[in-house]
Parts: structure tokens; C-alpha cells; sequence
């Protein structure tokens, strides 16, 4: 897959991103973000790397990482930095929307759209979205979305007023 584009200095993307040495160097990247169990980066000149050993599974503490990470991108704004899990869908998106709530001043719902008019296949699991509810909530004091209940693996964003990127909302009460 490809890398996305989040703001002028934030690409998300899957491993694959990480091995381009062309990629990096074009992109200005000095910072990789590695949320991955097993995958290595190649260690280039001048780019730092942050670790996130989690597994893709809704009861990885990817929430614990959230503050770090986002510090981590907010330090690095000088340079480029590049989020990037095994596939770019799911852990990586969901530290990319810690960031922007956190230092964009965001809600979790635009959050969510601002990540997927960049990289619109995103799919995080619902433990993810869980714990970035809780962020949220711990950022504002309350939840302006919420995990609807369906019966696929991973159900749709709710959102207080209405639409979330074309995702149906009930008011979360």
C-alpha cells in the first residue's frame, strides 16, 4: 500500500513505507513510528525511531501509547514523520488520530474524517476505537462519537451531530 499524506509533515502507511529509502529521503522523514510486533526498519542517517509493540487484536493496549507517540510527532515537527503499522489500516491511523485530538485540537469524529480523506481504507479494530473514546474523553471530558453495535468486526463511527463521514450517528447518550 501506499503512504498517505496527514498533514504537510505526517504520512501514515503500512511496513512496505518504511523499507523505501527513496520514500524517507523525499518525504523529509526523521522520524518512523514503528507500531509493529516483528518488523524491522533499516536504520538510516538522521531518522530516529519510536517502537509500539502491539498486535492488531482489540485487546492490544495500543492506548497506552498514545501520549508518547503524540509527543513524540508533536517534537518532531521540524522534520517529517512517518506512522506506519503492518498494513497502514489500523494501529497506525488510530496513534495518527491520538495526535491530531491531542496536539490538532480535534475531535475523535474529525479526527477520523481528517484521517480518512488521506487514507480513506482504514479500518480500526474495536478495541482501538474503544480506547480512543476513552482518550477523547480524558482530552475533553467527553465523547462527541461512539462505537455503534452491529454485528461486523468492526462497526461504524457514531457521531453527536449526525454524519461522520458519511458514517450513520445517533446521539450518544
Amino acid at each position: 500500500m501506499s503512504v498517505s499524506q496527514i498533514t504537510p509533515t505526517l504520512f501514515l502507511g503500512g511496513a512496505d513505507a518504511s523499507l523505501n529509502a527513496a520514500l524517507v529521503s523525499q518525504k523529509g522523514i526523521t522520524l518512523i513510528v514503528n507500531a509493529t510486533l516483528s518488523h524491522s526498519c533499516p536504520a538510516y542517517p538522521g531518522v530516529e525511531h519510536v517502537r509500539v509493540p502491539v498486535c492488531d487484536l482489540p485487546t492490544a493496549r495500543l492506548g497506552d501509547h498514545f501520549d508518547r507517540v503524540a509527543d513524540r510527532i508533536h517534537e518532531n515537527r521540524g522534520g517529517g514523520t512517518l506512522v506506519h503499522c503492518a498494513v497502514g489500516m489500523s494501529r497506525s491511523p488510530a496513534l495518527v488520530m491520538a495526535y491530531l485530538m491531542r496536539y490538532r485540537g480535534v475531535t475523535l469524529c474529525q479526527a477520523h474524517r481528517w484521517v480518512i480523506e488521506s487514507r480513506p481504507y482504514i479500518r480500526l479494530n474495536t478495541g482501538f476505537w474503544e480506547q480512543l473514546l476513552q482518550y477523547e474523553r480524558r482530552l475533553y471530558g467527553k465523547n462527541t462519537v461512539r462505537v455503534a453495535t452491529c454485528r461486523t468486526p468492526t462497526p461504524p463511527l457514531r457521531s453527536m451531530s449526525g454524519w461522520c463521514h458519511g458514517l450513520w450517528a445517533e446521539p450518544n447518550l
